[in-house]
């Protein structure tokens, strides 16, 4: 690895492809109630990517520092990197279930039940209570739930894996990944980890994911190749496009223990053509908003697709719409929400000043 930090701009344009494989994927599983007949029906498995990644550039950007910093400045800065969208994400979704015009009831739920539920997703403090939802871990934003796990890996980054050596890292991962088949196995696929039941699910698929890109770092395993962002992002999709089938307990966690650590290793040593610079960065900055932001719009899809089934045409062009306006308020949230925020609790928080913004 050279050791001034470079911006990995392809691994940006890749997190920008799994952010908009989840959206697709959230569309689709609402009209697809068999997953077999969804194209994208492998759609989640683009969380299991964001966890790989996060490990790598977790370690890229504080193996070398987070012992001259300190544990109490690296939570300050995960703190402002990923809380402001967390706060928005639960107050978008409160409103969309207050004011969805074809569902949700509010009117089933006390006052203080909705605003424990909202305090508990504002604070990221699992809460699957509301069966209507599907018993998420947080109802009014269920992509939170990978947001939880994230804080709880980066946890046991700074005290225990930023200290670990990299013979025990490579024990751990290797246990974490034998969990993973076993999750797989029990379930049949790798689906769970977003709802109270299958919480642990989330903590199987963390464990080894954050720790395999952890170990990608660590190896230094960079492979120089000349596939570019568009080669390695339709390697990339194949994985959320592949088949579902009664063979997901072995093709899928084949694909989060082997396939995904290698997209990362390839990502990160593949070069980049200049044409398709601008694209890979803002990619990789509106991933995280539009992840964050989507999930109050699809209830109300979800609500309107049950109540009106709408016909094939009509399917598209609302899910064809619907992206470009979600990537749209993603990007307002962004510009003028994220950022500001996140600037401001730079310089009034940090003791250091900001740094570039290294994927994560």
């Amino acid at each position: 690895m050279e050791t001034s930090k470079q911006h990995f701009k392809i691994l940006d344009g890749l997190r920008g492809i799994a952010a908009l494989a989840v959206v697709i994927f959230h569309f689709m599983e609402w009209i697809y109630a068999d997953f077999s007949q969804n194209f994208i029906a492998h759609g989640f498995l683009a969380v299991d990517f964001f966890f790989c990644l996060s490990g790598f550039v977790i370690g890229y950007a504080y193996d070398d520092r987070i012992g001259k910093i300190g544990v109490r400045e690296f939570f300050k800065s995960r703190i402002i990197r990923l809380h402001p969208l967390v706060l928005t994400g639960s107050v978008l979704g409160l409103l969309a279930f207050l004011f969805d015009p074809f569902g949700g009831h509010p009117e089933l739920y006390s006052t203080a039940k909705i605003i424990l539920v909202f305090l508990c997703s504002a604070l990221l403090i699992p809460f699957p209570v509301m069966a209507d939802r599907g018993f998420n871990l947080f109802s009014f934003n269920a992509p939170s739930w990978s947001l939880f796990w994230e804080y709880i890996a980066n946890i046991v980054y700074a005290f225990i894996l930023s200290r670990l050596s990299r013979g025990y890292l490579l024990l751990l991962t290797f246990i974490a990944a034998v969990a993973l088949f076993l999750v797989a196995y029990r379930s049949g696929n790798l689906l769970g980890g977003w709802s109270g039941p299958t919480f642990f699910d989330g903590a199987a698929r963390i464990s080894y994911s954050f720790s395999a890109g952890l170990l990608v770092y660590r190896s230094n395993w960079i492979i120089k190749n000349k596939l570019g962002f568009a080669g390695i992002a339709i390697l990339l999709s194949l994985a959320f496009l592949m088949p579902f089938s009664k063979w997901n307990w072995l093709s899928e966690p084949l694909v989060v223990v082997f396939y995904f650590p290698l997209l990362i290793a390839l990502g990160a040593g593949a070069t980049l053509t200049a044409g398709l610079k601008n694209f890979c960065i803002y990619s990789g900055k509106i991933s995280y908003p539009l992840y964050m932001t989507h999930y109050a719009v699809l209830w109300m899809f979800g609500n309107y697709y049950t109540s009106h089934q709408p016909g094939t045409k009509q399917l598209t062009f609302i899910i064809v719409a619907g992206i470009i306006l979600l990537t749209g308020i993603a990007y307002l949230v962004m510009v003028a929400y994220d950022i500001p925020v996140r600037k401001y609790l730079s310089n009034k928080w940090s003791k250091r000043k900001p740094q570039p913004d290294l994927l994560n």
